[in-house]
């Protein structure tokens, strides 16, 4: 079963392998395709719309009202790293400042994912079949890892200016300024000034990731996830 479901991972990317590497990976599957009455055509487009489905599932639900802030393995919280300037801001009464913050701050990342996909159809289509091989041996999320190992920098130097954009249209970073700002003023305080853009944009990174593990997972053991019947007919060899 395993073995199957990694000959489906692999030939995902044969859409980026010169002439020779297709000859040669063909060569390794081709009995066994020839057996399971699949073309490597078919496995390719499968996978390929099957990892895009659930990149594209998992960033649209991220980018719903609440996609981050309330679900409590994507929740973005105040900066961990100036946790005392949340502590101190509600302990002279500003909590509610802090609160007004936490949440633009989520909302600039429901912004930022709307714009996720493309940059996730992207790094997927630049796979080629070598990187495929890594995956062969890989847990239920094998693909999903591949992805965060290999594309992080290249999206988090796409999707920073995103979530910047994002956290300006909801006012994250003027609440930001004026937590950081209010703190600043209190008397015999250590001066405090993160940097926001990198932090969220990590964090809504991250869980991206988390929805799209999950959607990869679901597609790979719940028949009633393969919502076409080229993703029916590929997972049913599995």
């Amino acid at each position: 079963m395993r073995s199957i479901y990694a000959i489906c991972v692999m030939a995902i990317f044969f859409v980026g392998c010169t002439a020779e590497q297709l000859k040669q990976a063909s060569q390794q599957l081709g009995g066994i395709l020839e057996d399971d009455k699949l073309t490597a055509d078919q496995v390719a487009s499968g996978l390929k719309e099957a990892l895009i489905k659930g990149t594209s599932t998992g960033a649209n639900q991220a980018s719903k009202v609440d996609g981050y802030f309330k679900n409590p393995q994507l929740k973005i919280p105040f900066p961990p790293d100036v946790k005392k300037v949340e502590t101190k801001l509600r302990q002279i009464g500003l909590g509610n400042q802090v609160d007004k913050f936490v949440l633009t701050l989520n909302r600039g990342a429901e912004e930022a994912a709307k714009e996720a996909a493309p940059i996730f159809v992207s790094a997927i289509k630049g796979m080629t079949v070598q990187d495929a091989w890594g995956i062969l041996k890989g847990d239920d999320n094998a693909a999903t890892n591949y992805l965060k190992r290999q594309t992080s920098n290249q999206l988090r130097g796409s999707f920073k200016p995103v979530i910047k954009r994002a956290l300006d249209k909801t006012q994250a970073t003027k609440y930001y300024s004026d937590v950081i700002n209010t703190y600043n003023k209190i008397p015999f305080v250590d001066q405090v000034n993160p940097n926001l853009d990198d932090y969220a944009t990590q964090k809504a990174i991250d869980g991206l990731f988390i929805l799209i593990a999950k959607e990869e997972k679901n597609i790979r053991e719940n028949p009633i996830a393969r919502t076409t019947e080229l993703l029916k007919k590929v997972f049913s060899q599995q």
